[in-house]
C-alpha cells in the first residue's frame, strides 16, 4: 500500500475559523494516526478574493493549533502551466469548450443547459471553458468514508466552469490537477464539498489521475443556520496558548471523539498525541450538519 498523502487546501480569504479548524483536525488526524504526510496547499488562485498577509494568518493559525504540515506549501498561483496542459488535454478530447453564456442568460434553468457545447453562440464576447459533463465518466459512483456510497449523473449538475471569463482558473480543475501533482490519495473536507467530487471524478477519469479516498466531515452551523465561513464572519481562529487548548478540544468533541474532559487545559502537544491514537471515523455520526450551540467557545 501506497504511503498515505492528505491535504489541507485552504482559500487565503480570511483567517481561519471553527469550521475550518473541524476540517484541518480531521485531515491531520487521519493523515497522522496512518502514520502518512499532511500537505499544506494554498488556493489562491482568485487574487481579489485573497487580500494580503491572509496566508502568512492562516500559517501562524494551524502551527498555533500543532497542526504542522510536511514539505513546503504549494501556492496555486504559480501553476498556471499545469492548468493550461490539463484544460487543452481535456479541450483534445472534446470534454472542454468555450462559453460565452451568461448567468443571466440562463437563470430560468437549474443548470447551465449547454448552449456552446458545439460552438460559441457569442463569438465576440469573452469565454470561460466549461467542462462536457454529458460525457466521459457517467454515472460517477463512489463509498464515502463516511456517508457509504454516493452515486451522481454529473450532466444534472451541469458544465462546470474549469476556466473563467476573467482569465482566471476556477476551482473543479485546479484542485484535481494539484491533487494529481502532489500525489494525493486521501482526501478529508467538508460536506459542503461532498457534491464537487463528481465533477472531479470526472475530470481524474479523463486526465488519467488516480482517485483519492473521500472522507467528508459535518459541517458545523452556526446560530443563525448557515455554516460557519469567512463571508458570515465566523470569528478567527486565537493564536493564544491559553485560547487555543479549548478551542482545540471542543474540536475535537464537535468530530465526536470524546476527548477526556482532564484534556481540555492540556498542552496542544498532549491533546494532539491522544487525539492521533484515540481517531476514529468510526465515532463520527454521518449527519451533514451539526450546531455550533454544543461546541461553543470564544474565539479570543
Amino acid at each position: 500500500m501506497s504511503l498515505y498523502r492528505g491535504r489541507f487546501a485552504p482559500t487565503p480569504s480570511g483567517p481561519l475559523h471553527f469550521g475550518s479548524l473541524i476540517a484541518a483536525l480531521g485531515s491531520f488526524l487521519d493523515a497522522r494516526q496512518a502514520g502518512g504526510e499532511w500537505l499544506l496547499r494554498i488556493e489562491d488562485i482568485d487574487p481579489p478574493r485573497c487580500p494580503a498577509g491572509a496566508a502568512d494568518e492562516i500559517q501562524r493559525q494551524l502551527e498555533a493549533f500543532g497542526l504542522q504540515w510536511d514539505g513546503p506549501v504549494l501556492w496555486q498561483h504559480a501553476r498556471n502551466d499545469a492548468y493550461q496542459a490539463a484544460l487543452e488535454r481535456l479541450t483534445d478530447q472534446g470534454l472542454a469548450y468555450p462559453c460565452s453564456c451568461s448567468r443571466k442568460q440562463w437563470r430560468d434553468h437549474p443548470v447551465y443547459p449547454g448552449w456552446c457545447r458545439h460552438g460559441v453562440r457569442e463569438p465576440d464576447k469573452p469565454v470561460a471553458w466549461r467542462l462536457r459533463s454529458d460525457r466521459g465518466l457517467r454515472p460517477v459512483v463512489w463509498q464515502d468514508r463516511l456517508f457509504g456510497e454516493q452515486r451522481f449523473d454529473p450532466a444534472r449538475l451541469g458544465d462546470v466552469v474549469l476556466k473563467r471569463k476573467d482569465g482566471l482558473w476556477a476551482y473543479q480543475l485546479a484542485v484535481v490537477v494539484d491533487d494529481a501533482g502532489q500525489g494525493i490519495n486521501n482526501v478529508v473536507r467538508g460536506f459542503d464539498l461532498l457534491d464537487n467530487t463528481p465533477w472531479q471524478r470526472q475530470l481524474q477519469h479523463a486526465l488519467g489521475a488516480a482517485t483519492p479516498s473521500y472522507l467528508h466531515l459535518p459541517l458545523i452551523i452556526g446560530e443563525g443556520g448557515q455554516k460557519l465561513s469567512k463571508q458570515n464572519l465566523a470569528p478567527a481562529l486565537p493564536t493564544r496558548d491559553a485560547a487555543v487548548r479549548p478551542l482545540l478540544h471542543a474540536a475535537l468533541k464537535a468530530l465526536d471523539q470524546a476527548p477526556p474532559e482532564t484534556l481540555a487545559t492540556a498542552p496542544v502537544s498532549e491533546q494532539l498525541a491522544w487525539a492521533v491514537e484515540a481517531w476514529s471515523v468510526a465515532r463520527i455520526h454521518p449527519q451533514a450538519e451539526r450546531p455550533l450551540a454544543n461546541n461553543r467557545v470564544t474565539a479570543s
